[in-house]
């Protein structure tokens, strides 16, 4: 991952010459993961907006389209993966489908197209009005992914973003957005790995799938 630019400078620590490791730099993360996520609750209230909206979308036939770079492209799949499958409790399958998944379309648009186009050509391939576009990206500056979202709203789908600190380009391009207040780009995906997991279960609740867990 390449970290972004104002990123936290790992403390020295008397056990490694190495910097950036040992316990004292261990801590340094847990402490920023913790007070990431503490700012994070602010932004509660909106997770609940998104997976209540999602539910209607998804419990009547609509899509959920999904797209990233790296390790926010594991994000987008493994939101993708938690719908078609399933979260916590047992449900209906729900059409959702991670834009760089099929490895094929996304070499052959970059191929013929640009790099910048292969998201884009896909909203237009499976989105249709009323769909959801989540963008997920750390940086907020992805070319192919805000093309991606304004192509969507384009097309009257609702483009949401899961992002790093703002403003950035990719909030200023979605309908709405959370952004993790953290330096870190490691940090920042911890934090959208709890949201896409607080998002799944407000999807749940909203399809009324029953609490019996395995």
């Amino acid at each position: 991952m390449t970290p972004q630019r104002g990123g936290v400078t790992a403390v020295p620590t008397t056990t490694t010459p190495t910097a950036g490791t040992g316990p004292v730099a261990r801590e340094d993360r847990l402490e920023a993961l913790a007070d990431a996520a503490l700012r994070f609750r602010a932004q509660a209230p909106v997770i609940t907006a998104w997976g209540r909206r999602l539910g209607e979308v998804l419990g009547s036939g609509g899509r959920l389209l999904a797209c990233g770079n790296g390790g926010s492209a594991a994000e987008a799949q493994h939101l993708t993966a938690e719908l078609v499958g399933r979260y916590e409790d047992e449900r209906p399958p729900l059409a959702a489908i991670p834009l760089h998944g099929d490895s094929s379309t996304v070499t052959a648009i970059g191929n013929d197209y640009g790099a910048a186009d292969a998201f884009a050509r896909q909203v237009r391939a499976h989105g249709r009005p009323g769909d959801v576009l989540i963008c997920l990206s750390t940086s907020g500056r992805s070319p192919n992914v805000i093309a991606a979202a304004r192509v969507a709203r384009g097309l009257g789908l609702t483009a949401w973003a899961i992002t790093g600190p703002g403003p950035n380009p990719l909030i200023e391009a979605c309908d709405d957005a959370i952004a993790v207040d953290a330096h870190n780009t490691s940090t920042v995906q911890e934090i959208h790995l709890a949201a896409i997991h607080l998002l799944c279960g407000v999807i749940d609740q909203s399809l009324g799938a029953p609490d019996d867990r395995r």
